[in-house]
């Protein structure tokens, strides 16, 4: 008698969707059919019934499923196969996702009234749709970006909800995604949404996302916020105040304590996206050493844009006698602290920089201060070369709307879950100087332990090789690094380990012993 077996070194087929996962699928779809019937002008009514249906739906149908899916398991994170899944291994459904989401991006920033905005009288489609909510909650009309905010809070809860089924055993991940499902829901929509019931004919203050610092919003030191926000008394000027303080004092000191994670996994609103909804994606980040090297080229490019055109807007403004500070004393000002920062990193912190890294510095401050040199010489009358508006708008349509919306959250399916953090965020950038140069926070490792599965490096969602430190014991202290702790959770050995210590001996790739690089005895001696 002859067995016929059948294997495949490759693994096993996705198991099917149960019949529970079917009809929770179905469920949520059914939620987002009737919004996408109301851009038909199918009316609804009443709407705030409606759009109270269907948020349900999509919530519940998400929840449902996170049950089934996960509630069974066992201790300990699995791969459910998702490099046999189109979904999750760029197949034909996360082409389609892909361009949906893309889709959906293109039509939010370009053409709204596709979805029915409507700059005179009333809205009608998806927008009108949510009227009802925007009203009850901020007592004004819904606009694409009330209905954009929606969406956005609903995917990081529902999707958040999924997150804590799938790492429920792992206290570290479920503190980070209450983290960031709070501050997501209360700060970046309830509070701002709720301030601006406050407006009136004698007071307004312009919308203000809590969660959000510049650069990321870019926008918060144009005149017209800064006007309103003088305007508003006491109130606007102490979130102007607030908006200062945390970038020169409150995001260095918490860096400082615990890395960027502190904000990059815990408060803003892009990362807990790519957290939560983009969870199923992180594996499909690049881990090559090219794209390592375009992610540094890149992210630092694209904040030295963002302080050009911040700069310039703001100095465009200060030369009147409006403000008390001048444009003269603020260029200065921005020209003294850049100096400080970079003769304080090439006199104490070169030796923790690499070779690429110094000439970028380098060459980005010489570019940075010969600018204002020519216009402080008069050779130039624009800041900069350019106006002022110029700058604005090319930064506001090429890095924060194709950047960051279209190619950032549309390419979740093809390039991994964080291509805006890693590749373009501007405040990821600085957060991740002061992380590599100031900062407790590391990740361990114990070499000894390691079995080289490759389940961190897989996992790491930056596109950071962390087996290759695992293997040799040392410290993972990355610019990139988010500190999600995703790698420490699926390590089968305990191998990874999230630290806050002091700054003294976190960068040790010096010490590491590979074969017959150095005397053992005289490293021994040596560290005595």
């Amino acid at each position: 008698m002859s067995v016929d077996i059948n294997m495949s070194v490759t693994g096993n087929s996705p198991e099917a969707l149960n019949v529970q996962q079917k009809l929770s699928s179905a469920l949520g779809l059914l939620g987002i059919f009737i919004m996408t019937l109301s851009g038909f002008n199918i009316h609804f009514q009443p709407k705030i019934v409606w759009v109270s249906l269907s948020l349900i739906m999509v919530l519940a149908g998400i929840f449902w499923y996170s049950k089934v899916s996960y509630a069974h398991k066992t201790e300990g994170i699995k791969n459910d196969r998702i490099y046999f899944k189109s979904l999750t291994n760029r197949g034909f459904w996360a082409y389609i996702l892909g361009l949906a989401l893309t889709g959906f991006y293109i039509v939010l920033y370009f053409y709204p009234n596709w979805i029915g905005l409507s700059s005179e009288g009333e809205n009608t489609g998806v927008v009108a749709l949510f009227d009802p909510l925007s009203k009850a909650i901020s007592g004004n009309a819904a606009s694409q970006w009330f209905v954009y905010g929606t969406l956005y809070t609903l995917a990081i809860v529902g999707f958040g909800v999924k997150f804590l089924w799938k790492y429920r055993h792992n206290r570290y991940q479920r503190l980070r995604t209450f983290s960031v499902m709070f501050f997501q829901l209360g700060f970046a929509f309830l509070i701002p949404e709720l301030m601006s019931r406050l407006n009136g004919d004698n007071f307004s203050l312009p919308y203000y996302n809590f969660i959000n610092i510049w650069p990321l919003n870019h926008y918060n030191f144009e005149q017209y916020r800064v006007d309103q926000f003088v305007n508003a008394g006491t109130v606007g000027i102490g979130l102007l105040i607030f908006g200062v303080l945390s970038i020169l004092i409150i995001t260095p000191i918490l860096t400082y304590k615990y890395g960027k994670r502190w904000y990059c996994s815990w408060v803003c609103g892009c990362g807990g996206l790519a957290e939560t909804a983009g969870d199923p994606f992180r594996h499909l980040s690049d881990k090559s050493q090219s794209s390592w090297k375009l992610e540094r080229w890149l992210v630092h490019t694209v904040l030295v844009f963002v302080v050009i055109m911040t700069t310039a807007v703001v100095y465009s403004y200060l030369n009147t006698d409006k403000y008390w500070l001048s444009g003269t004393a603020f260029l200065i000002s921005v020209a003294s602290l850049l100096t400080i920062v970079f003769t304080w990193t090439m006199v104490y912190k070169r030796q923790e920089l690499q070779n690429d890294a110094k000439y970028a510095a380098i060459g980005f401050f010489v570019v940075i201060l010969s600018l204002l040199g020519l216009h402080f010489s008069g050779l130039i009358d624009k800041i900069f070369l350019f106006e002022a508006e110029t700058l604005r708008a090319t930064y506001g349509f090429a890095i924060g709307a194709i950047f960051s919306g279209v190619v950032g959250v549309g390419f979740y399916p093809i390039f991994g879950n964080r291509v805006w953090c890693r590749f373009g965020c501007p405040m990821a950038a600085i957060l991740g100087f002061q992380q590599r140069l100031f900062s407790k926070f590391r990740i361990t490792t114990n070499g000894g332990q390691c079995i080289s599965c490759g389940n961190c490096t897989t996992y790491c969602e930056m596109g950071i090789d962390v087996r290759a430190y695992a293997q040799k014991g040392e410290n993972i202290v990355r610019s990139s690094c988010v500190g999600c702790g995703i790698c420490a959770s699926v390590c089968p050995r305990g191998v990874l380990k999230l630290e806050n210590d002091t700054p003294a001996g976190r960068i040790n790739s010096n010490e590491i012993l590979l074969g017959n690089d150095v005397d053992l005895m005289d490293l021994v001696n040596q560290n005595k």
